[in-house]
């Protein structure tokens, strides 16, 4: 499905959806300012004043407050976008960008018009370990030197949703599952095949690079993040958001996982309260019962 050009000099959003990590946040926001092209607007969606500390009186920066959850809060800056808008991005609260990230990103929009989502490539992902400082991130990132060779789009099954940037008239209406509550685990395949369901192209590029930290403060307990690692795949096929395959793949990976490592867990991962939501929602999903939102009560 092919959206419109964008325009010359395109109008950019860039959206956090934060809670309880303001001071990250704050250098986080700050390290925007090096990006060689700049957002025209910066939206914070959060749910307290705490969550944001001085950031709230900072120029070209709108804070927003209302329900926690990624979903709720993403949701809630998608309804404040202005219609001028051309590119949307969405990155976490601890995703450092190289300079050249949003110009990278807007050289693939306009190459193809059928593009309605990019999603850059992660050099180092402190999620699959103890996370990184914001001084080791900066030091990747000011490492990184020369761009690949020649940009690189790569057609994907979803976006990662740490780093992510949509045409502006390819979500028109699109809005994230409120569903997916609390880290919103998968939230991002969902929202990536609704964009593939209405005709458009979900990709990913080599040359829009970046470090995401990985911080563990502000993150959900182990037992309501296993639920979700096996209720929400299965509520996304449910959905035709995401093929069979891949869906049960992530719920065979994660809950073996979590089974070998239950062992000997690592110590920034509550692995043993990991598997024991992963066992409710097996048995959940047995019973029939494909509910998302019980992490809520868990």
């Amino acid at each position: 499905m092919s959206q419109p050009s964008l325009n010359k000099d395109p109008r950019i959003c860039l959206i956090f959806a934060t809670r309880g990590r303001a001071e990250i946040l704050k250098h986080v926001v700050a390290f925007v300012d090096l990006q060689t092209v700049r957002p025209d607007l910066i939206i914070v969606s959060c749910v307290t004043d705490e969550d944001v500390g001085d950031l709230a009186v900072q120029p070209g920066l709108v804070v927003l407050k209302g329900k926690p959850g990624l979903t709720a809060q993403r949701n809630h800056a998608l309804n404040h976008v202005p219609d001028d808008v051309d590119v949307v991005i969405f990155l976490d609260d601890d995703f450092l960008m190289h300079g050249a990230w949003i110009s990278e990103v807007l050289k693939a929009l306009d190459r193809d018009p059928a593009i309605a989502c990019v999603t850059g490539t992660v050099i180092a992902d402190g999620i699959h370990g103890p996370g990184y400082s914001f001084e080791e991130g900066r030091t990747m990132v000011t490492r990184i030197g020369e761009l690949p060779d020649g940009l690189v789009v790569t057609p994907t099954g979803g976006p990662y949703g740490c780093n992510m940037a949509f045409r502006a008239s390819s979500i028109a209406g699109l809005r994230f599952d409120e569903r997916l509550v609390l880290y919103g685990w998968q939230e991002d395949r969902d929202f990536g095949g609704q964009i593939w369901n209405r005709g458009g192209l979900v990709v990913r590029i080599n040359t829009a690079l970046g470090v995401h930290l990985g911080i563990k403060r502000g993150r959900v307990s182990g037992c309501k993040l296993g639920y979700s690692q096996v209720i929400n795949p299965l509520y996304l096929v449910k959905k035709k958001t995401m093929p069979l395959r891949p869906a049960l793949d992530h719920v065979v990976r994660n809950v073996a996982s979590n089974i070998v490592r239950s062992v000997s867990p690592e110590p920034w991962i509550d692995r043993r309260g990991r598997l024991i939501g992963n066992l409710i929602g097996l048995w959940d999903f047995l019973r029939g019962r494909l509910t998302p939102e019980r992490p809520e009560t868990l």
